[in-house]
């Protein structure tokens, strides 16, 4: 897999027939390893290790119904109080981050209503804080800390 613009984690895998998979601690379970799953999992060991998220209040593949569709948000984190306050959306290395992967994660935001939306293919990652004045939102210089999220 690629190298990505993240801390290397400590990840276990193994192989079944021709697939490689990677066990996800927060699913408690082996995934396939696609170049998502390999950004996802980066991005997880991130937040949990360098930003001190507790693995209890972080959601992977969280079912979010839109529009009446049912679709599933990347990485969802919540605060001590169980809201949700960020949302991740995770796309492979070789996927461009554009508006309408950033329109992606604002579409889950309708359902979750939360402070931050951030986007990674694993070498590049756009954090923006949604003020909540029509939509608008300022985008952050770094991801916030588990700390800054107690609001």
């Amino acid at each position: 897999m690629q190298t990505l613009n993240l801390p290397k984690g400590n990840f276990r895998f193994k192989r079944v027939g021709e697939k490689h998979q990677v066990f996800d601690d927060l699913r408690k379970k082996f995934v396939a390893l696609t170049p998502e799953e390999w950004v996802r999992q980066h991005f997880i060991h991130y937040l949990l290790q360098f930003k001190k998220y507790p693995p209890g209040l972080v959601a992977v593949e969280m079912l979010v119904k839109v529009n009446g569709l049912k679709q599933r948000a990347d990485i969802v984190a919540h605060n001590r109080q169980g809201k949700p306050v960020v949302v991740v959306e995770c796309k492979a290395p070789s996927v461009a981050i554009t508006k309408q992967v950033f329109d992606q994660a604002a579409r889950y935001n309708m359902q979750l209503d939360v402070r931050y939306l951030i986007v990674t293919n694993g070498l590049q990652h756009f954090c923006a804080r949604l003020t909540g004045v029509n939509g608008s939102y300022q985008l952050e210089k770094e991801i916030p800390d588990f700390s800054s999220l107690n609001f």
